[in-house]
């Protein structure tokens, strides 16, 4: 099993390419801030699909949603450049509906969510909110290439829960992100932990 995080791995594949430079030209920003912010967002989004998928429930409903909406139409696997045209093309539909797998991912928490990453990135909270919907899809159509095929929720929910404390060295990600006990995401926690995870400034 390889032990880099998915978060690490999707956000090389990211730098190579074309794929942060058409991120950069969405948004409107250099390519540095892009290499920046998508360094903060990817923790955020698969920390927090880790924490939903704690739950049984929660990671049987994800992987269901992974087979369904998600899977790679051909043994190829994930093909980052066309899955970023039709993401910026808005085709696709479920599988790139960015703001809808936000809402699924965060419930009543994505303007949190964009506001903690806006304060960690310095870009406005439009521009995080787009970048997180233009990687929701992303980081979808990678777990489905990695478990939509003959996985099952307890492999999905444990490679989210160690992506989760893989943000965190110490392992004591899942206390930050709960630390008042409201069962809330601790977005501004996690996100310190992300940045640290790609040595950003």
């Amino acid at each position: 099993m390889n032990t880099e995080s998915l978060a690490a791995s999707l956000f090389q594949q990211l730098q190579q390419g074309q794929g942060l430079q058409q991120v950069s030209q969405q948004l409107g920003i250099d390519q540095n801030q892009a290499s920046g912010a998508i360094g903060a967002a990817l923790p955020l989004l698969l920390g927090a699909m880790g924490r939903n998928a704690q739950e049984p429930q929660g990671a049987q409903a994800l992987l269901g949603a992974l087979q369904r909406d998600h899977a790679p139409a051909s043994s190829g696997g994930f093909d980052l450049g066309s899955l970023l045209g039709s993401v910026l093309g808005g085709g696709g539909g479920n599988a790139t509906n960015g703001a809808g797998i936000l809402g699924h991912v965060f419930g009543g928490n994505t303007d949190r969510a964009t506001q903690g990453l806006s304060q960690v990135t310095g870009l406005d909270s439009s521009k995080t909110r787009q970048l997180l919907a233009i990687l929701a899809p992303i980081v979808m159509s990678y777990l489905a290439q990695r478990f939509a095929n003959g996985g099952n929720p307890n492999q999905l929910s444990q490679a989210l829960g160690q992506e989760a404390q893989s943000a965190n060295s110490g392992g004591l990600l899942t206390s930050v992100l709960d630390q008042d006990g409201d069962g809330q995401l601790g977005v501004g926690d996690l996100l310190k932990l992300g940045g640290g995870l790609f040595g950003k400034r």
